[in-house]
């Protein structure tokens, strides 16, 4: 009498670190699109997305390279970047009729104030119903970099060498809260017309 393994081999992505097929199959459940954050070491990539049999279908996008063509000066990977990045894809998902969406973080822990919650603040104040903790989201101030700008006051001379690309790009990293404001307002008034 022949016997098969007593082991069960788990799907590729799982094996690998990439699925967490249970979270997933929850947040199919709730029949809403899901709300995708992911991020990298230089950028940050926020969309909307729905499950089909065939396949997931990505309703719309943005990512934080976007933000150049906006004027954006600073990094795309800090805390307002994910802001910025996340009110993009908000607009763009109210303006295909997206009413509401739920939180997909994949894999990522929930670190409370992180450029995931940067993020989807964003997607909040675009106009899109995220169920959500407001215990979360980073503060408004972290959300303008004025923690940015306070340390670069505080390195004074030696923030030329730390923030070289923010001086690359023409912006000094002390005025990044008026310059984030500056940037919200261009993306607020391409999607008021």
């Amino acid at each position: 009498m022949a016997r098969g393994p007593r082991y069960k081999v788990m799907f590729r992505r799982r094996r690998e670190g990439k699925t967490d097929y249970r979270l997933r199959y929850k947040l199919l459940l709730s029949g809403k699109p899901r709300l995708v954050i992911r991020k990298s070491l230089r950028h940050l990539t926020v969309q909307i997305i729905e499950a089909k049999p065939e396949g997931d279908r990505v309703i719309c996008s943005a990512h934080s390279k976007e933000l150049r063509k906006l004027g954006w000066k600073g990094y795309c990977s800090n805390l307002p970047a994910a802001y910025l990045t996340g009110l993009l894809c908000g607009l763009r998902g109210i303006s295909k009729g997206i009413r509401e969406v739920v939180l997909d973080m994949g894999l990522y822990p929930s670190v409370k104030g992180s450029k995931i919650y940067a993020a989807l603040k964003g997607v909040i104040d675009a106009g899109l119903d995220v169920p959500h903790d407001s215990e979360v989201l980073p503060e408004e101030s972290r959300i303008r970099g004025e923690h940015i700008s306070s340390y670069a006051e505080l390195l004074g001379e030696d923030s030329k060498k730390r923030f070289s690309h923010y001086f690359n790009r023409g912006l000094d990293p002390r005025d990044l809260p008026k310059h984030f404001d500056e940037i919200k307002e261009k993306i607020l008034e391409s999607f008021e017309g």
